[in-house]
């Protein structure tokens, strides 16, 4: 069932290429949100900047999950364990790792660390985790929490070492990935964490480009050099523009979607304030959310005019 769907969604998805909306395919992927809130204050994060409307924060109820696995569990191949939160602060998050384990779905969690010590680092692992992202802007802490705000670079570096020893112990074949984001504030140290990444313990470094919100005018945090920043000067316009041309397509809205801590589904990560919430998992099926109106609706405005959705004129697809 899952390699059928995954097909459907490459044959729906090349039909998309050519303005043709035909979707006959459900989610192949999921990002469920363990946890809606962070204990960093990172200054291009909704969360860390707390911008939530006056919410409750909360955590993904085992129940509720549990349900979500059990509806998913024979078309989706991938449950990416993050959102907008910190999933560590969800005290589930290991069972929840297990329980989409059994039924055969690989597991990623992307996280902060800060709450990472040696019993969670051998509670993920033993868990079965496939793929965990540890973030780490800087290596030095007078760069790190430049970002980071309210971090520690230390416990970082601690955590990786400990995910190294549980992942040997076991002989788990989990990949332990470092991620750095291309900012100003850290660009002297990434040689450093090129050189220094793999006698830490990750088996992966990957140094991404930064989604910036305010960008237009320029951002202390855009890389000086502006072949590592994921915008360009427009001389013309007299500001900041997204590198990336918009094409009236997009896979990841395709082929996955968000269900955030409430149960709410969301199109694709981007949608960060929650502007086009499909339906609620918890009142609907998953598979009526992916194939209703709403859905239908947000993909015919992909295919005909993107450039006219918020949400996509600062994304990297």
């Amino acid at each position: 069932m899952r390699l059928i769907n995954q097909i459907r969604c490459w044959a729906s998805y090349a039909l998309s290429a050519v303005g043709i909306q035909r979707i006959e395919h459900l989610p192949t992927f999921v990002s469920i949100e363990p946890a809606d809130f962070c204990q960093l204050t990172c200054p291009e994060c909704p969360v860390g900047r707390r911008q939530t409307n006056g919410a409750v924060h909360g955590v993904m109820q085992p129940a509720d999950y549990k349900r979500i696995v059990d509806e998913v569990k024979s078309y989706v191949h991938t449950i990416q364990l993050f959102w907008q939160g910190e999933p560590l602060l969800n005290n589930s998050l290991p069972e929840m790792i297990r329980l989409a384990r059994m039924q055969g779905i690989y597991t990623i969690v992307s996280t902060n660390a800060q709450r990472l010590d040696r019993a969670m680092a051998e509670r993920l692992v033993q868990a079965g985790l496939n793929r965990i992202i540890v973030s780490m802007d800087g290596w030095t802490q007078t760069t790190y929490e430049q970002y980071r705000q309210g971090g520690d670079v230390e416990k970082v570096k601690q955590a990786v070492r400990w995910l190294r020893e549980a992942k040997e112990a076991s002989h788990s074949r989990i990949q332990i990935e470092l991620q750095c984001l291309k900012l100003r504030t850290n660009e002297t140290e990434w040689g450093i964490m090129r050189r220094e990444y793999k006698r830490l313990g990750a088996d992966r470094l990957t140094l991404k480009t930064a989604q910036l919100y305010d960008y237009e005018e320029g951002s202390p945090l855009m890389p000086s050099d502006e072949r590592h920043s994921r915008y360009r000067y427009d001389a013309k316009a007299g500001n900041y523009v997204p590198k990336r041309k918009m094409r009236n397509r997009c896979y990841r809205l395709w082929s996955g979607c968000v269900i955030d801590v409430q149960g709410n589904v969301m199109p694709c990560c981007y949608d960060k304030g929650k502007q086009y919430i499909l339906g609620n998992i918890h009142t609907q099926p998953l598979s009526d959310i992916w194939r209703g109106e709403k859905a239908e609706l947000f993909r015919r405005q992909v295919l005909s005019r993107r450039a006219d959705i918020p949400i996509c004129t600062n994304c990297d697809e």
